[in-house]
């Protein structure tokens, strides 16, 4: 069953019977300040009643609606809000979704649409489809959308178009997922038929326009784009809903940036097609802060009204999906989706009703995650065919050749680079790392479409002074990434890597320092939350002991394969500069 089904004939008379009197409903929530997204009011002394998964009866005198083995739950005056949405997450990385619900849950959420771009490149349709498996039949609502694979590798450039039709015919596939604009524009003989394909199946395009503005971002929106949750800033939101465009605020664990635009408030715009989002959360701030029950308390802690808060993540985001006729309100016919806070601009879950059915309440989860068994070839997607020596990191320079100007992967932050060309000396016929100069190796090695290809790149700036840290999730591409000052550590670390068949690895002299294997795909950990968590703080704090001063080294290393950051990135082919999308090589 899906969020797509429909009310049957069964399941419409019954509704109708509730209302009416003649039936009595399974649940009955009483005595509520009630949020009504759909007016902006906020309607005291109301009540909800629900059969089954779907809400009957909305308003004042439930009594018709209550019978002797109806479920009374007294909100005693407190406020019930809508389940909470997230209309753009990443569940494909670190936890499995099992362990990822028991703290999501709780807070309020219970429709999450996610991305699967992380699955696709390394395991294809059947890896999606597994991925798709592990997210049905849970205690909420789980959607997605189809990988559109925007990508620096050729490899995985485009989803196939048969491929795309396939997931597009899922029910539980509502859109074709982000699509950077510049790789848009640079491929569009490739990108228009998938978009099409998206827009003849009657399904959402999401966006990804960061940077653009003016003509470029209106040739974009012209696609048939429909949302972005990039901007930054208020007036980059005001420039996007002016073209009608879908933003989706972002306040997760890679982005915060509700304070910077609840700005847009004071502009006195129309904030409808305003959505919050988290674009992903780690796990150490899914246990500490929380899912979007945080987000929503981040909105109205910086100065949105609470009531218009709590409809960007509910009724805003079902409207851009066209799903609001089953979920984004408390209505009859809607799906029973509710929350009781104690009032509108505390976001604290006391209870949670998903689908008609308490799954959380005073502090307890009443409805366990389903645990999903991965096939087994989604538990074999590390295909390097050989071990590596150090000699494949090795960057030979003609014979008799002293000195070499090169290209150079300069990071200005912990996220964007620039090309800069360096000439450096040969010795003993090589371009070494300098560690002295800040200059080290990085290589990308595909594990899935031409595995074993290697391609060895310079970096400048991660500061990393001994040993070599690798990661098997790399954004937009099948590749181990790593990152070295020394051939043999690196190695060491994809070979590592190979073993635990997925993972984050830090080596330093042969030794393995600190792992977090992540078996699943090669993205995802088969632990606990808590697990995680500390494994991605032994790998900041062993990482960070090694010189590198950025505040998530991981997040740093797997995003240099990726084309939505710029400028200079790196893949199994070459360097690639997103301004004009070549591939180059290491020497000018």
């Amino acid at each position: 069953m899906t969020i797509h089904e429909t009310l049957c004939h069964g399941d419409s008379k019954q509704l109708i019977s509730v209302a009416l009197g003649q039936e009595k409903a399974d649940l009955a929530v009483i005595n509520a300040n009630l949020v009504n997204v759909y007016t902006g009011e906020i309607l005291s002394g109301c009540s909800v009643s629900c059969k089954g998964k779907w809400i009957a009866y909305t308003g004042h005198d439930p009594d018709h609606t209550i019978g002797p083995e109806t479920l009374v739950i007294d909100a005693k005056g407190k406020t019930v809000i809508p389940g909470l949405i997230d209309g753009h997450a990443h569940l494909a990385w670190l936890f499995n979704i099992s362990e990822f619900l028991k703290y999501a849950m709780k807070g309020g959420t219970t429709t999450i649409v996610t991305e699967t771009l992380e699955v696709f490149p390394v395991a294809g349709y059947e890896g999606i489809a597994d991925f798709l498996d592990s997210l049905k039949d849970q205690p909420i609502k789980i959607l997605a959308t189809a990988p559109a694979m925007v990508s620096t590798s050729k490899a995985t450039f485009g989803i196939p178009k048969e491929i795309l039709r396939k997931l597009l015919e899922r029910n539980d596939i509502i859109g074709l997922g982000e699509s950077y604009w510049q790789g848009v524009f640079q491929n569009l003989d490739i990108m228009v038929p998938l978009f099409e394909e998206t827009l003849v199946a009657g399904k959402t395009l999401e966006g990804h326009s960061a940077g653009a503005s003016g003509k470029k971002l209106a040739a974009y929106v012209a696609a048939g784009i429909s949302s972005c949750h990039e901007p930054i800033n208020a007036e980059q939101v005001l420039e996007r809903l002016r073209m009608g465009i879908h933003v989706m605020a972002r306040e997760g664990s890679i982005r915060r940036e509700i304070e910077e635009i609840s700005k847009i408030k004071d502009a006195g715009t129309d904030l409808r097609r305003l959505t919050l989002v988290t674009d992903g959360v780690e796990p150490e701030d899914l246990m500490e802060k929380g899912y979007m029950e945080f987000v929503v308390q981040k909105a109205i802690d910086s100065g949105f009204d609470p009531v218009a808060a709590v409809q960007m993540a509910s009724l805003n985001v079902a409207e851009h999906f066209s799903l609001d006729g089953l979920i984004g309100g408390i209505a009859p016919g809607k799906y029973a989706d509710l929350v009781i806070i104690p009032d509108i601009r505390k976001i604290e879950a006391e209870c949670v009703i998903s689908n008609g059915q308490v799954i959380y309440q005073n502090g307890e989860l009443l409805s366990p995650p389903r645990e999903h068994v991965f096939a087994e070839t989604s538990l074999k997607t590390v295909r390097i065919p050989k071990k590596l020596q150090p000699s494949d990191f090795a960057i030979p320079v003609e014979k008799g050749v002293s000195r070499a100007e090169v290209r150079v992967i300069e990071l200005i932050t912990d996220l964007v680079t620039r090309e800069e060309n360096m000439i450096l000396a040969a010795v003993d016929g090589e371009i070494r790392s300098n560690v002295n100069q800040d200059i080290l190796k990085i290589a990308a090695i595909d594990r899935t479409h031409q595995p074993g290809k290697t391609f060895v790149g310079l970096i400048k700036g991660f500061q990393l002074r001994t040993g070599a840290i690798a990661s098997s999730a790399s954004w937009d591409t099948s590749d181990i990434i790593v990152i070295g000052a020394g051939n043999a550590d690196m190695a060491a670390a994809v070979n590592r890597i190979y073993e635990l068949q997925g993972g984050a690895v830090v080596c330093v002299n042969g030794n393995i320092l600190t792992e977090l294997p992540l078996p699943v795909f090669g993205l995802i950990s088969d632990k606990s939350m808590e697990t995680i968590s500390q494994g991605m703080k032994d790998i900041k704090h062993t990482v960070s002991e090694l010189g590198v001063p950025f505040p998530d080294p991981l997040l740093t290393l797997v995003t240099l394969t990726g084309a939505a950051i710029p400028y200079l990135r790196i893949c199994e082919q070459g360097l690639v500069n997103l301004k004009h999308g070549k591939t180059l090589g290491l020497f000018v």
